[in-house]
């Protein structure tokens, strides 16, 4: 094949034109003919790792230049497409897996009609992503990282497709590097590709109708991941299990099944879960692809399970061993309801959502956490009055508190801060107009809280409040 021509359009002056846009690329691309090269993303040593040089030459490839007939998708997008590189970001990973589940979610991050072969091929490549609050898009150029003609990062199990690398070198460019993805909750990836919130469960003490809140989110667009909990030296440590450390996974199914016993039928709670590594590391515990309880389960649902024994990364396991095992489950969904209300009043309360944006500036509303009651009440302050009320006549609150762009920065150093949020109900004396003073914060308890100051990306917390009051 000839070798494309390439071409670089210098960044437009933000103050003339805010954003390149996708036909401003195809036009001049040709025009010129000649390919795009991203100009804020250029194929360098620095765009992969910002701390150190790559262990060994990397050759930036357009698709075409690996494979014969590269394709955006090969016969759709699966959870299967995601094979995980050298680079340790399972946890978006798994979020990108999760997305999959769901066609209209996949398809708002990565346009679905994009192309190497049609008339509107340029070299470049769009997708979008949810930034605090708002929509952004990320248009990259197609020359990815590769070693001995093989891609270095993610990529999908079929060679010639390439949505999955194409969309982390988006999301790479988004914070600044590759390197920049390294370690992460998997629930920063799903917000960022559907604009929901996420809910952490501690699988050590979860709440009696987990199950049910997982088929909720299944049946649903609810997208969930969970991990291991692991110190800074088990970071993907393997255990005897097959399961790892401190390693993002996809949960891609829940059901009950009906195994058959000498005492009768039984109903057996199961959970699946996929490795985005893709290889034969997985569960080998009951209810593993191999194991000998899927005796007793009848052929035609196994088959309606999808149960294989291929080195794909995905395993079963029962609802037990899933609670014994994992420690952290995020469910990410699209809607508040979509958690905690039954089926029949899922969508019987209205939900008014506010968003405001604020910062913390050390030495005048940096104020830390309420054991520093000489600053406390200089943080940044909202106020909220309760108003509707749910089946049992309370209001429901759910706070999102998330600190922006600190994956960014980390080439500079910078870490996630330590971060949470107290909830007060103010009395008639309080002036509602005006923040809370210092005296009314040494003198009042809050009435609820974030579970602990953490040094997250969000904390988020749901509270069942007192109605017509005032927060």
């Amino acid at each position: 094949m000839q070798a494309a021509k390439i071409m670089q359009i210098k960044p437009f002056n933000p103050d003339i034109t805010p954003n390149i846009t996708m036909e401003d690329i195809r036009k001049e691309c040709h025009r010129m003919k000649k390919l795009w090269e991203d100009p804020d993303f250029p194929a360098t040593d620095e765009s992969i790792f910002y701390s150190k040089k790559p262990p060994r030459p990397f050759v930036w490839k357009r698709p075409h230049e690996i494979v014969a007939n590269p394709e955006m998708f090969v016969a759709g997008a699966s959870r299967f497409d995601i094979r995980q590189g050298m680079l340790g970001d399972s946890w978006l990973l798994a979020a990108m897996a999760s997305i999959t589940l769901h066609e209209p979610l996949l398809h708002r991050v990565v346009a679905p009609n994009q192309s190497f072969d049609s008339s509107d091929y340029c070299g470049a490549f769009r997708f979008n992503f949810w930034q605090a609050g708002k929509w952004v898009e990320v248009i990259v150029d197609d020359r990815l990282p590769t070693y001995n003609n093989k891609l270095v990062f993610l990529h999908s199990a079929t060679k010639n497709e390439f949505w999955s690398a194409l969309l982390e070198k988006a999301y790479a460019k988004l914070h600044g590097s590759y390197e920049s993805l390294k370690a992460g909750l998997c629930g920063e990836g799903m917000e960022d590709f559907t604009g929901g919130l996420t809910e952490v469960f501690n699988l050590q003490k979860p709440p009696a109708n987990l199950f049910q809140i997982m088929q909720r989110a299944m049946k649903g667009q609810g997208l969930m991941c969970c991990s291991i909990e692991a110190k800074p030296n088990q970071i993907e440590a393997k255990l005897d299990n097959g399961l790892v450390k401190g390693h993002g996974y996809s949960v891609t199914g829940v059901v009950t099944v009906n195994a058959g016993t000498r005492s009768g039928s039984v109903e057996v709670k199961l959970v699946r879960v996929r490795n985005p590594w893709g290889n034969e590391i997985k569960w080998t515990g009951r209810w593993a692809d191999k194991s000998q309880v899927w005796k007793l389960i009848s052929d035609d649902e196994k088959q309606s399970l999808g149960l294989t024994d291929d080195n794909d990364g995905e395993f079963w396991m029962s609802f037990d061993d899933f609670q014994k095992n994992f420690t952290r489950l995020e469910i990410c969904n699209l809607e508040p309801e979509s958690i905690n209300a039954s089926d029949g009043d899922r969508y019987s309360n209205q939900w008014v959502t506010h968003q405001m944006s604020n910062y913390w500036r050390k030495g005048s509303t940096a104020g830390g956490c309420r054991n520093y009651p000489n600053t406390f009440y200089t943080n940044p302050q909202l106020r909220v009055t309760l108003e509707g009320t749910n089946h049992e006549g309370k209001s429901e609150l759910l706070v999102a508190l998330m600190q922006k762009d600190r994956r960014k920065i980390k080439k500079l150093g910078a870490q996630n801060l330590m971060i949470g949020f107290c909830i007060y109900k103010l009395g008639e004396d309080v002036d509602f107009t005006e923040n809370a003073s210092k005296e009314f914060f040494l003198n009042h308890a809050s009435i609820a809280r974030s579970d602990s100051f953490i040094n997250s990306r969000q904390v988020v917390g749901r509270f069942i409040l007192e109605p017509g009051a005032n927060y």
